[in-house]
């Protein structure tokens, strides 16, 4: 066994409230809110703020959460698959060299999500409760047509192509995030059991700030 770092992994608050927060607002908008509706805007807005927050934070955070502690590096990965391969086991103060492949992976996936979703919806509705867009799309076809909603759309027709790429877009993005977050977690059960260290517990908001 091997040790990059003797001192053990430590995740400070910012890290913990952005990773919970993400993973609290994916769900709501996988399984609680109504796609296209003012709390579905509102939840992607948030999961906006938190990516945000966590990726200033790896400019100005501590050394563990910042992004020179895990740069993206394939080769780096690649040297990790062969300590799993010979049975060596390498102790990381932040994210080992697959799990930061894996991290901005995720980021960017959230992202492309988050501008996707931005450009369709626009700004976050005052009402939480008002229509879906889907909803408002089928109350204008059914309203009667006059000559400036025939112009209106015209427009829409033009703007239709963009949308509809947008639309594909986010669906595409969150069907990946989906396979992103299932291999993380069983990376997460393969290294605990591989390295002996409590991942999991590192990470929660009310466990011991150290893992072994």
């Amino acid at each position: 066994m091997t040790a990059e770092l003797s001192a053990p992994r430590r995740w400070d608050p910012i890290v913990k409230l952005t990773h919970w927060g993400i993973v609290v607002a994916i769900i709501l908008n996988a399984i609680v809110t109504e796609e296209g509706s003012g709390w579905h805007v509102r939840v992607g807005y948030g999961l906006a703020a938190l990516l945000g927050l966590r990726l200033l934070w790896g400019i100005v955070g501590p050394h563990e959460a910042r992004f020179t502690a895990f740069p993206p590096s394939p080769f780096r990965a690649i040297g990790h698959i062969r300590e799993i391969g010979q049975g060596q086991v390498t102790h990381h103060r932040s994210h080992n060299p697959l799990g930061a492949l894996m991290v901005y992976a995720i980021w960017a996936c959230l992202a492309a999500i988050i501008a996707s979703g931005i450009a369709m919806a626009g700004a976050p509705p005052s009402d939480p409760f008002a229509a879906s867009h889907e909803e408002a799309e089928e109350h204008a076809v059914a309203s009667p047509a006059t000559s400036d909603d025939e112009d209106e759309d015209e427009r829409e027709e033009e703007g239709g192509a963009g949308e509809e790429m947008m639309e594909e877009i986010h669906e595409i993005g969150v069907n990946l995030l989906y396979v992103l977050i299932a291999l993380h977690l069983m990376g997460v059960v393969f290294e605990t059991r591989r390295s002996g260290r409590q991942i999991v517990t590192a990470m929660l908001p009310w466990g011991n700030r150290r893992s072994r």
